[in-house]
């Protein structure tokens, strides 16, 4: 038996004896570490415990480090604003109040640099009234240095686009240039905006080329129309007057005038510089200290200004009756909602619920939008289109259509009923269809360099600063059909209406009709 025993450990391997080895090593390493020393005995229970317990807060002070390889026991805060943000948009506000802000996309060939300004025909006054949109046709007549033609060829020849527009409460200039001008183009708005000149004898030019541009306005029916609705709905209010201005006071605007509004409105924390595409935002502002120095200082804000006239709604109507016109057109308006106003992005699902619609694009029992299934089935117009613009303390929300003469009675009843039915019954699907199709307007309205820089102006002016697309389509996915009847019975239900009417009218209903037709008798 000795010698079986023998023979066996003799066949053992290795490996085995190895591992038997290192084992009886770990075991003899774990009975050498050092056992904790006993408490003494003249120690208290208490104060056991309380050993113990601080012996366990050390342990999780500095725990082991191979429990934290991937990731610690100790709760952060995670931030996705970087995320929820992008693509980002830097601001930067001057000690002068000039603010400038920028969306850098480096993949970019090309630029646009603007300068938006809180100032617009709102702001004028009945004498004075088209002074703003007079300025921005000045604006590009020569400066201290820089001539009419020199102005012009520099632009040529950096193959850019130098534009301006006007409207009520914003005036813009702005420049679309390849990405390496566009410290040029920041340079040339600079000049114009701070050295123009107003040669008299440009100023006395200018007066019959707006006067054209009047004309050709005039035969837009569809501005004319705006522009009557404006009138009536706001009429003794400064909303109520026109942009372009009355032809009387084109003639006798002179240069102090022009000088005047610059003085008042053209100050440093009214404006704001927008860039977007091929910029870097750091170049911008380091440019922007250097060039925009001389810019008037004047405190007066815009809130200040309506204050002091704010716009008030009216109910009312104006008709131009002409039967000899083809096609009659009217638009319907309810008071709406300012810029800041939390039901502003419920009215504009509202909007897209009431959809458009036009004869020539065709469609019409296949579209959503309800009211254009009966327009479109029924072909009570040539065109039809819901409409709601914001200004800083109030709206107009409703619709505009062309229609002919003997369809006008049908149209009316038509638009009424669908507008007057949201104070009642929203389907869910309506809704939902018309949020897909407001956040996808709005993702392709910004397609491109110029209408971000203009997003960008115009939320910094309306808002302050630039609502993050994650934020805003989060407040329109907010929307259902609740807020909408809720939203409904605050605008439309039982409320005064302004209506605008151009052409053979005669059919149209009377103002009473429209606005018993604004709530419905339920029993």
């Amino acid at each position: 038996m000795a010698i079986r025993h023998l023979l066996k450990l003799s066949r053992r391997s290795p490996r085995s004896l190895s591992a038997t080895r290192s084992a009886s090593t770990a075991v003899a390493s774990v009975s050498d570490t050092p056992a904790p020393a006993p408490p003494h005995p003249n120690q208290m229970i208490y104060d056991r415990v309380a050993e113990q317990v601080k012996s366990k807060l050390k342990r999780l002070e500095n725990p082991n480090p191979k429990f934290l390889k991937h990731n610690s026991p100790f709760p952060t805060l995670t931030d996705h604003t970087s995320i929820l943000t992008y693509p980002e948009t830097r601001v930067t506000t001057l000690p002068n109040g000039l603010r400038i802000a920028t969306e850098s996309n480096l993949a970019s060939q090309t630029a646009t640099v603007g300068v938006w300004i809180d100032a617009g025909s709102r702001f004028e006054t009945e004498e004075t009234n088209g002074v703003a949109h007079f300025l921005e046709h000045m604006i590009f007549k020569g400066t201290e240095k820089r001539s009419v033609r020199s102005l012009e060829e520099e632009i040529e020849n950096m193959g850019g686009h130098l534009n301006a527009y006007t409207s009520r409460e914003q005036t813009t200039y702005y420049a679309k240039v390849m990405g390496s001008d566009a410290p040029k183009a920041l340079d040339i708005l600079s000049d114009i905006l701070q050295n123009s000149t107003f040669d008299e004898r440009l100023i006395n030019r200018e007066r019959g080329v707006i006067l054209r541009e009047m004309e050709e306005v005039g035969a837009q029916t569809e501005e004319v129309i705006f522009d009557h609705l404006h009138a009536t709905a706001f009429q003794y209010t400064p909303l109520g007057r026109t942009i372009l201005g009355p032809a009387e006071n084109i003639q006798k605007i002179t240069k102090k005038d022009i000088q005047d509004y610059i003085s008042t409105h053209y100050a440093a924390h009214r404006m704001v510089i927008s860039a977007s595409g091929a910029v870097k935002h750091e170049d911008v502002v380091e440019q922007a200290k250097n060039l925009f120095t001389k810019l008037s200082a004047n405190p007066i804000t815009t809130t200040q200004l309506v204050e002091k006239e704010p716009a008030i709604f009216t109910g009312s109507e104006i008709r131009m009756r002409d039967d000899d016109a083809p096609l009659a057109q009217f638009a319907v308006a309810f008071n709406g909602a300012s810029w800041t106003d939390p039901d502003s992005i419920a009215l504009m699902v509202i909007q897209a619920i009431l959809g458009s619609w036009n004869k020539t694009a065709g469609g019409g029992k296949h579209m959503g939008s309800q009211l254009a299934q009966l327009v479109g089935i029924s072909e009570l117009a040539e065109s039809m289109m819901a409409f709601n613009t914001n200004y800083k303390d109030t709206g107009l929300f409703g619709v505009y259509a062309v229609a002919k003469p003997d369809c006008l009675d049908d149209l009316a009843f038509a638009i009424m009923q669908e507008i007057s039915k949201l104070c009642y019954r929203v389907n869910d699907d309506d809704v939902i269809r018309a949020q897909n199709q407001l956040k996808s307007s709005l993702l392709l309205h910004i397609d491109g360099t110029s209408p971000t820089a203009e997003d960008i102006g115009r939320q910094l002016i309306t808002y302050g600063r630039r609502i993050p697309f994650a934020e805003l389509f989060a407040r329109i996915d907010a929307v259902d059909a609740a807020t909408i009847k809720r939203v409904a019975n605050r605008f439309i239900f039982d409320q005064d209406i302004a209506i605008a009417a151009s052409g053979p009218v005669k059919l149209l209903p009377d103002y009473n009709w429209f606005r018993r037709r604004t709530y419905m008798l339920r029993y």
